[in-house]
């Protein structure tokens, strides 16, 4: 069922040539945005990559390529002083001005707009597939893509009830900086089969405060995963008093997912089936 309404994002695309335009004999790329990058990469067509934002870590050959910036702190002086044909960056690259300045230049620039659904990330496969000219393997891609989705989504119906998850970006002071709806951190929660406690109170990241995160009364507390001790943070999060008046702060449950989890790329049906997992543990049933 998903695979169907994935592959019907991919026929209207092509019927409504809302795909990117093609620039198949690009050899000199420079890709932004960690996701737009990884898809290159399994694309087969990373040889044509010269450069990448700071983001695109993954995979670990691509830190070997030219480092022009971070993707939303580019400078196009930067960007262009790597020769490029071709320029592909997530639609959330900036500054403004920077983009401007590329787009003012004679060479190309494709932006992958940055949604955090299934669907999307078969839309972004399209985007960068016609862009390099290479439908037929962007379609393979996107079939395979298509039935991780499917075979996860397999599994989400196999539980009474959904977890209520708080997405902890970060903490200020012991005031928790807490996802809302358009994020990837709720795009994932919602693939993992999670409810985001805070998706109808707000947009994007922003701080709240003890009275709601009692209110929101999470199952489970998630944060992404940071150099140092992990024990350390789960300590700082889970003593804080209003989540100990919580179901989570009284499970103690804990779970880090990787930064990239939030980026929807190639990946993502497997992050999201890791944080199922984790939301779910086999021993719940």
């Amino acid at each position: 069922m998903i695979r169907a309404s994935l592959f019907g994002v991919w026929g209207l695309l092509v019927a409504t040539g809302t795909m990117a335009d093609s620039y198949p004999d690009a050899r000199a790329i420079v890709s932004v945005g960690g996701p737009v990058t990884e898809t290159i990469y399994a694309l087969g067509e990373q040889g044509r990559l010269v450069g990448r934002d700071t983001t695109s870590i993954y995979p670990p050959e691509a830190v070997d390529l030219p480092d022009v910036g971070y993707m939303r702190a580019l400078s196009a002086e930067g960007v262009l002083s790597l020769a490029p044909d071709l320029i592909l960056a997530r639609s959330t690259s900036g500054p403004p001005e920077a983009l401007e300045q590329l787009a003012a230049s004679s060479v190309p620039v494709v932006l992958v707009e940055d949604r955090f659904s299934a669907a999307a990330v078969v839309d972004s496969v399209a985007t960068i597939g016609a862009a390099l000219g290479v439908p037929a393997k962007a379609e393979t891609l996107a079939a395979q893509i298509a039935d991780e989705f499917a075979a996860l989504a397999g599994d989400l119906g196999q539980h009474n009830r959904q977890k209520r998850v708080l997405f902890v970006l970060s903490l200020d002071g012991g005031r928790m900086n807490a996802a809302g709806a358009n994020t990837g951190a709720n795009g994932i929660i919602e693939l993992a089969g999670g409810v985001n406690v805070f998706a109808d109170a707000f947009d994007s990241y922003k701080p709240v405060n003890a009275e709601a995160v009692i209110e929101a009364a999470p199952d489970v507390i998630v944060m992404m995963e940071a150099r140092g001790d992990h024990r350390t943070r789960k300590a700082e999060v889970m003593g804080l008093p209003a989540v100990a008046l919580t179901p989570a702060g009284r499970a103690e449950a804990f779970v880090t997912i990787p930064g990239a989890a939030l980026g929807f790329g190639p990946r993502t049906a497997t992050f999201a089936r890791q944080l199922h997992q984790a939301l779910y543990p086999a021993k719940e049933g």
